[in-house]
């Protein structure tokens, strides 16, 4: 009987810790969390070439940071160039990563002003977010591909490769998202909305 009461108390308390605290999660619930977590689906069906590049220049990126860490610390003798070779590896996965961002509208956006919009303005200011990131990422690509041209064959510091890899990294990461943002900007016309004035659309809360 004592166990029973215990119980029944301790469900109570429990109760009103909930209502109390809506936000309030049991350690149960957390833990029945972690298991739904782990048979969850992975579904890369929507992979794109740009995604798998980045995957690979991650984990070469990785595996050059942890040559560095055992050359230094169990060898005694660390190899200078796994730091710029993995730096260069960071310079892909970020611009090249970007442009995985571009094309599944998750980089930092404010939609704060579309919220107190009526339909026609927000379209058309959508329209021209649109409009503006194309153009900023063509003008910044057409300048990488000029700078590219000035560096020429000068050599990295630590190895004899061209210093030019690095920013052919960077324009074609820019030109993807260049890319990529062209598709999204026809995608918004077509559908007459985008990120900006339906987020719930793209974060799958629509109708919910």
């Amino acid at each position: 009987m004592n166990q029973i009461a215990a119980g029944g108390a301790d469900e109570a308390a429990r109760t009103e810790s909930s209502q109390t605290h809506p936000h309030a999660v049991s350690a149960e619930e957390l833990a029945r969390s972690f298991e739904e977590a782990d048979v969850h689906q992975v579904d890369l069906s929507d992979a794109a070439p740009e995604d798998w590049f980045a995957l690979v220049m991650f984990w070469l990126m990785a595996g050059l940071v942890f040559l560095q860490f055992f050359t230094r610390y169990a060898l005694n003798d660390s190899y200078a160039w796994t730091e710029e070779l993995a730096t260069n590896c960071l310079i892909a996965v970020v611009f090249i990563g970007a442009a995985m961002c571009v094309r599944k509208n998750r980089h930092i956006q404010v939609d704060i002003l579309y919220r107190f919009l009526p339909p026609g303005p927000a379209r058309v200011l959508a329209t021209l977010v649109d409009i503006t990131r194309v153009v900023l990422l063509g003008v910044i690509a057409w300048l990488g591909w000029q700078y590219i041209g000035m560096v020429g064959d000068e050599p990295m510091t630590t190895i004899n490769w061209p210093k030019s890899m690095v920013y052919w990294l960077a324009l074609i990461g820019f030109a993807i998202m260049l890319v990529r943002a062209v598709m999204v900007a026809y995608t918004n016309w077509r559908q007459g909305y985008s990120v900006l004035e339906r987020p719930e659309a793209y974060d799958g809360t629509d109708g919910a």
